[in-house]
């Protein structure tokens, strides 16, 4: 068996706003651990998400509508 340990995690303990905790709780659907590490994934992938927000209008491509549904056939 591998320990939780072995995997790179750490406890923690983490004092939240009840009524915070809930309503990330009913977002995500799922306990109270995993939404605590959803939460941070998304923390994490901020700086990611800002530096895709200062890309947009510099990228320029183009698509081509009939090319793209011939290869659906």
């Amino acid at each position: 068996m591998v320990s939780w340990l072995a995997m790179g995690e750490r406890k923690i303990t983490v004092h939240v706003p009840d009524d915070l905790l809930e309503r990330a709780q009913k977002s995500s659907g799922r306990g109270i651990t995993e939404t605590v590490r959803q939460g941070l994934r998304l923390v994490a992938a901020g700086e990611t998400f800002r530096q895709v927000a200062k890309l947009r209008g510099t990228v320029k491509f183009s698509l081509d509508l009939a090319r793209l549904r011939e290869d659906r056939a």
